[in-house]
């Protein structure tokens, strides 16, 4: 239970009818979840807005309601709080309902298309390595310490965020790491956070059924460096063509990492192998459990995060060594048949651009890579012809298939992806779209030496169909495949 008053102090208010000196007994943004006592926050959604269920959350028993318009009709017993925006409010309500969790903890976002998962999931292992108690908030999962919980969004809402965070403070972690999607940046879900610090990985096209624009989809990246605090660290990536802009309007303290020029933090390729990488950090070799410049990228801004939280740098360097590569992502299986399997989440051109290049790096350019992908439903059109092209252009087969049709037919999506082949392309490609029969076809038609990438869902176990979710799980898959050729 908290005061009204007590939950007000940090927001921006316009004015507020009724008495603030109330008891609460819950927070919520869903009408469906309102009880007596609970102090509702009606926030304008993508597709429904939750002014039009004030009403609903007064009947079920709201006793105050924070909106930035207020309902034609006002009851007598309901306190009204209009604020010039309900999605801002709402996350720093959820700060004060949990006591401000993110402020006793030291908490780096990772923010940028690629490598959010992967940077931000070896940040939490390598403060786990040091001997300290961390939490995490990614796409594949969170965790609390040890403990894990399931995870549907990127960025949960801020509510449960602030939820989470709250637990971590319980099981006493100093430390955390969390994704950081545009969405949830433009949505305010991280509003009312505290960090320490935050990362910008890279940008590509990605997200545009929502953003419409390129230019507004780094704008809501932008935003989270913004929001950072004078004594936080912003560290960006000077290798990408938007980097410096990132950290154009932040007030934390600015720092670079780089693979091709000078930087605070400057990575380098000695030795690549698909089995891992001995790669050079500001002149110090590791050898590193990962393959590809893009994870040489990843794993020279996990360096970077780490020196800037604070930890020894000869005690980061010790312990990068024994990390190991995120579920899903860029994850190998070994055939009998002399053939490996990647199962990676590449799910964007430029993602699959830089597995493929990896791959390529590893192999030579007389290997043979036998690509698998497809795209998902109900999602940006504009990147299916792209990715095809790009996948056809770095490898010697082509195998389209469904990925997450969603509420799309998966034959519509793969014609889609085929509009970005040329003649010469469309020769090297097949159309499969039963995508454990597309796996099934790479294998069979891999030889010794071959590698095959299958791309676009890597650590998901399912496929979205009409709306159902049916198990499905690439790793799985080629795991039964490789289980029947010994």
């Amino acid at each position: 239970m908290k005061k009204l008053q007590e939950l007000l102090s940090p927001l921006d208010i316009i004015k507020i009818i009724g008495s603030d000196d109330k008891n609460i007994t819950a927070l919520t943004s869903d009408s469906r979840k309102v009880e007596d006592g609970t102090l509702f926050v009606a926030v304008p959604g993508v597709s429904v807005d939750g002014h039009r269920f004030i009403p609903m959350a007064e009947e079920k028993g709201a006793v105050a309601v924070v909106c930035q318009e207020l309902p034609s009709e006002l009851s007598t017993h309901v306190t009204y709080i209009v604020v010039p925006s309900s999605a801002l409010a709402l996350g720093y309500l959820a700060s004060q309902w949990f006591d401000n969790p993110s402020r006793k903890l030291k908490l780096v976002g990772v923010t940028g298309t690629n490598g959010k998962t992967t940077t931000a999931t070896l940040i939490y292992e390598m403060a786990r390595l040091l001997g300290h108690k961390a939490g995490l908030l990614s796409t594949v999962c969170n965790y609390v310490d040890e403990k894990a919980y399931p995870t549907d969004h990127t960025t949960p809402d801020p509510y449960t965020l602030n939820e989470m965070l709250h637990l971590m403070v319980e099981a006493g972690c100093e430390y955390a790491a969390m994704e950081v999607s545009s969405h949830a940046a433009d949505q305010q879900r991280i509003a009312g956070l505290h960090f320490v610090g935050g990362v910008f990985t890279n940008l590509t096209r990605d997200h545009l059924d929502y953003h419409k624009t390129f230019e507004a989809y780094l704008a809501a990246k932008k935003k989270f460096f913004d929001m950072l605090p004078a004594e936080a660290f912003a560290l960006t990536n000077a290798d990408d063509k938007v980097g410096e802009v990132m950290l154009q309007n932040t007030r934390a303290h600015r720092y670079t990492y780089s693979l091709r020029s000078d930087a605070d933090f400057r990575g380098r390729i000695v030795e690549s192998r698909l089995d891992g990488t001995l790669l050079s950090l500001n002149g110090n070799e590791v050898e590193l459990l990962f393959t590809g410049k893009f994870n040489a990228y990843n794993l020279t801004a996990v360096y970077g995060a780490c020196v800037l939280i604070g930890w020894q740098k000869e005690d980061v360097l010790r312990e990068m060594s024994r990390l190991v590569p995120v579920a899903g992502r860029f994850q190998a299986f070994h055939s009998p048949k002399g053939y490996t399997a990647i199962v990676d989440y590449a799910h964007t051109p430029d993602a699959v651009v830089n597995v493929l290049n990896a791959i390529r790096e590893v192999i030579g350019k007389d290997g043979e890579i036998i690509t698998v992908v497809g795209a998902g439903g109900n999602r940006d059109k504009g990147k299916r012809p792209i990715m095809a092209r790009e996948a056809a252009a770095r490898s010697e087969r082509l195998i389209l298939t469904s990925d997450n049709p969603r509420f799309e037919e998966p034959e519509d999506i793969l014609h889609d992806m085929e509009e970005g082949l040329d003649e010469e392309a469309r020769k090297r490609t097949l159309h499969i779209t039963d995508r454990r029969q597309a796996i099934r076809t790479a294998a069979t038609l891999a030889g010794k030496g071959s590698v095959i990438l299958i791309a676009g869902k890597g650590h998901e176990d399912y496929q979205e169909i009409k709306g159902v979710k049916h198990h499905f799980d690439d790793r799985e898959v080629i795991m039964e495949i490789i289980a029947d050729e010994k």
